[in-house]
């Protein structure tokens, strides 16, 4: 499918005198005179107004797990939006795809995660995890149960309260974050915070941290912990081993309810359907978004164990929260049709049989550059360490922050989208990637750290 004729300039104008795009600096987008405009996208490429095709090393935004150009969602939605284009589940009402989607994803989920409410982003997700845990333990009789233990470098959103969960502190400033209630501890982030420590020892440090606070805290205060199976926004750290056992110990040594954010690795990216079962835990609750619709619709919701909701059924009363678009049809029945598509293609055990270590040893090309101090991978999600002395963890300011965008700039005009994060650039492709679309994407960060050494290094004076 060829894109429409755009006038790009105009876009570009109309994008700084009119549009905010998310997460930006304002000032830089005009600057630029405008953001890229990305026009179309088939597969594991997208392309932007100007004629340059980009393989797309982050499905989107850590989204677009079956590859775009799918034409059986796009059929999907219009179905659907000819029978039934929206309906609300506020006033005792559902709708088919809605309850459909539930029961679905209550298969996956397995065991006690038998129950599901909806929403439209990880964001939403996350208000309702909050929400929802701090009424759960009102109505149980504990009303001091409010605190919420998380990490340093976590991500869970970016309102109000996705953002306080979130233990990214240049994000707290704006609004004055977070709000009260949240506990933000060590992250299991190896390579920068226990470089040289045993992994085992490391692992049971930072679980040791969550149980300190805990007791700091108060026990009968603590109403869960939160945290990313993988950091994915964070720079995908990958915890260490034997890290969530731990805390899931921890969690249940306290009677905390354990909340595995799934927004980035559920669907299939780790090789299981969810992230929790890769690492063999059993959650109480599962926020998830991303490629429960493959980023083709908004769509995100909440796997809520039943014992939860056994109390909310007999104590809870009217739970009043939602949103207007919380189980939307359309969106429903695009998410059924991915999930469908999911396990037609064999895509998450694709993941774990193929591509995942087909990733891992292809990023192993990397490991003898002197820039690289480290690489790696769990699943189809993987990251690359920048360093200025090899076989250390030391960063060409003496601290983290800069060189992963500009190696991220250099991967960009060079046809690779990846994100750079701090010191690091990421990648969390379409599952749906060949082994040669994979080759381009080594080679394509070895060429730009090249091109992004002269910068790199003029960071050393700065």
């Amino acid at each position: 499918m060829t894109a429409r004729n755009y006038n790009i300039p105009e876009l570009r104008r109309l994008d700084v005198e009119h549009h905010l795009p998310a997460q930006a600096n304002y000032g830089e987008i005009a600057a630029l005179g405008g953001s890229r405009i990305i026009t179309r996208a088939d597969g594991c490429t997208i392309y932007d107004g100007d004629g340059n095709a980009i393989l797309d090393g982050m499905a989107g935004l850590w989204c677009v797990n079956v590859g775009y150009g799918r034409e059986e969602l796009v059929e999907t939605a219009a179905a659907q939006m000819r029978e039934l284009p929206f309906y609300n589940t506020f006033f005792k009402t559902a709708t088919p795809p809605t309850v459909m989607l539930a029961a679905k994803l209550a298969e996956k989920l397995g065991g006690d995660l038998q129950h599901v409410f909806f929403n439209s982003s990880g964001s939403e997700a996350n208000d309702t995890v909050m929400r929802m845990v701090r009424h759960y333990w009102n109505v149980s009789g504990q009303p001091k149960r409010t605190v919420f233990i998380s990490r340093w470098n976590a991500y869970h959103g970016s309102t109000m309260a996705g953002a306080s969960l979130g233990g990214m502190k240049h994000m707290h400033p704006i609004g004055g974050l977070p709000i009260p209630g949240v506990e933000h501890v060590a992250q299991p982030y190896k390579f920068n915070e226990g470089f040289n420590e045993d992994e085992e020892a490391f692992s049971a440090r930072c679980a040791q941290e969550i149980e300190d606070r805990i007791v700091k805290v108060g026990p009968e205060n603590v109403a869960a912990f939160i945290g990313e199976v993988v950091q994915g926004a964070g720079g995908v750290i990958i915890p260490p081993k034997g890290y969530w056992k731990r805390v899931e110990a921890i969690c249940r040594k306290y009677s905390i309810l354990l909340v595995v954010d799934e927004v980035i690795t559920g669907f299939g990216r780790l090789g299981s359907w969810f992230g929790f079962q890769h690492f063999g835990v059993t959650p109480d609750l599962v926020p998830m978004a991303k490629g429960l619709s493959s980023g083709y619709v908004p769509i995100s919701a909440v796997g809520v164990s039943h014992k939860i909701v056994e109390v909310l059924r007999e104590k809870g009363g009217d739970f009043v929260h939602g949103y207007t678009y919380s189980g939307h049809p359309v969106a429903a029945a695009v998410a059924l049709k991915n999930l469908e598509i999911i396990e037609r293609e064999g895509l998450v055990e694709r993941v774990k049989s193929d591509i995942g270590p087909y990733l891992a040893e292809a990023l192993k090309r990397l490991d003898g550059d002197p820039l690289v101090g480290e690489v790696r991978s769990l699943g189809f999600i993987g990251a690359v360490e920048i360093v200025s002395k090899k076989g250390t963890n030391e960063r060409f300011t003496g601290k983290e922050g800069k060189a992963g965008p500009i190696v991220r700039d250099a991967c960009i005009k060079n046809g690779l989208m990846v994100r750079g994060i701090r010191d690091s650039i990421v990648m969390c492709p379409p599952l749906t990637m060949k082994h040669e679309e994979i080759d381009r994407i080594i080679d394509i960060i070895a060429r730009s750290l090249r091109e992004a050494e002269p910068a790199l290094r003029e960071l050393r004076a700065e």
